[in-house]
Protein backbone atom coordinates (compact mmCIF):
# COMPACT_ATOMS: atom_id res chain seq x y z
CA UNK A 1 0.00 0.00 0.00
CA UNK A 2 1.39 3.54 -0.87
CA UNK A 3 0.43 6.23 1.32
CA UNK A 4 0.86 9.65 0.77
CA UNK A 5 -0.01 12.16 3.86
CA UNK A 6 -2.03 14.98 3.15
CA UNK A 7 -1.40 18.95 3.93
CA UNK A 8 1.09 19.53 6.47
CA UNK A 9 1.25 16.07 7.81
CA UNK A 10 4.41 13.82 7.29
CA UNK A 11 4.56 10.02 8.02
CA UNK A 12 7.46 8.93 10.36
CA UNK A 13 9.27 5.23 10.64
CA UNK A 14 11.18 5.47 13.63
CA UNK A 15 14.41 5.33 13.51
CA UNK A 16 15.33 2.71 17.17
CA UNK A 17 18.38 4.08 19.01
CA UNK A 18 17.63 1.78 21.90
CA UNK A 19 16.71 3.36 25.12
CA UNK A 20 16.88 6.85 24.90
CA UNK A 21 16.49 8.37 28.37
CA UNK A 22 18.23 11.21 29.61
CA UNK A 23 20.15 9.25 32.82
CA UNK A 24 20.10 13.21 34.80
CA UNK A 25 16.25 12.92 35.40
CA UNK A 26 15.14 9.42 33.71
CA UNK A 27 12.95 11.11 31.30
CA UNK A 28 12.52 10.15 27.60
CA UNK A 29 14.47 12.36 25.08
CA UNK A 30 13.81 13.67 21.94
CA UNK A 31 12.97 10.78 18.93
CA UNK A 32 14.19 10.38 15.72
CA UNK A 33 13.20 8.80 12.58
CA UNK A 34 12.69 9.49 8.48
CA UNK A 35 10.33 11.47 7.40
CA UNK A 36 7.71 11.48 4.36
CA UNK A 37 6.46 14.45 3.77
CA UNK A 38 2.98 15.74 2.49
CA UNK A 39 2.33 18.83 -0.20
CA UNK A 40 2.05 21.86 2.15
CA UNK A 41 -1.24 23.69 3.04
CA UNK A 42 -3.13 25.42 0.94
CA UNK A 43 -3.55 29.18 2.26
CA UNK A 44 -5.84 31.61 0.53
CA UNK A 45 -4.79 35.57 0.48
CA UNK A 46 -6.98 38.24 1.44
CA UNK A 47 -7.38 39.33 -2.10
CA UNK A 48 -6.75 35.46 -4.02
CA UNK A 49 -9.12 33.67 -5.70
CA UNK A 50 -7.93 30.50 -5.29
CA UNK A 51 -5.49 29.21 -2.79
CA UNK A 52 -1.91 28.29 -2.88
CA UNK A 53 -0.12 25.98 -1.78
CA UNK A 54 2.60 26.59 0.94
CA UNK A 55 5.55 23.81 0.64
CA UNK A 56 6.44 22.30 4.16
CA UNK A 57 10.14 22.50 5.49
CA UNK A 58 11.01 18.72 5.81
CA UNK A 59 11.37 16.94 2.77
CA UNK A 60 11.07 13.43 1.74
CA UNK A 61 13.77 11.53 3.60
CA UNK A 62 15.28 13.80 5.95
CA UNK A 63 15.90 12.30 9.20
CA UNK A 64 13.85 15.03 11.80
CA UNK A 65 13.61 15.05 15.63
CA UNK A 66 10.18 15.34 17.76
CA UNK A 67 8.78 14.81 21.24
CA UNK A 68 8.05 12.06 22.72
CA UNK A 69 4.28 12.63 22.76
CA UNK A 70 4.38 13.91 19.18
CA UNK A 71 1.84 12.25 16.77
CA UNK A 72 -0.17 9.55 16.30
CA UNK A 73 0.51 6.02 15.89
CA UNK A 74 -0.44 3.74 13.01
CA UNK A 75 -0.08 0.62 11.08
CA UNK A 76 0.67 -0.02 6.94
CA UNK A 77 0.95 -2.90 6.24
CA UNK A 78 1.78 -4.58 9.53
CA UNK A 79 4.84 -1.65 9.76
CA UNK A 80 4.49 1.13 12.75
CA UNK A 81 4.62 4.51 11.72
CA UNK A 82 3.84 7.75 13.13
CA UNK A 83 1.69 10.68 11.51
CA UNK A 84 2.05 14.23 12.80
CA UNK A 85 1.91 17.80 11.68
CA UNK A 86 5.06 19.73 10.61
CA UNK A 87 5.10 21.94 13.45
CA UNK A 88 4.88 18.98 16.30
CA UNK A 89 8.93 18.85 14.07
CA UNK A 90 11.84 20.15 16.50
CA UNK A 91 14.17 20.06 13.82
CA UNK A 92 15.99 18.24 10.98
CA UNK A 93 19.21 16.26 11.48
CA UNK A 94 21.99 17.50 9.18
CA UNK A 95 23.86 14.29 7.54
CA UNK A 96 26.85 15.97 7.46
Amino acid sequence: MKVRPLHDRIIVQRIDEGEQKDRRNHHPRHRQGKAAAGQGHRRRPRQAREAERVPLDVKEGETILFGECSGQDIKIDGEEYLIMREDEVLAVLDSK
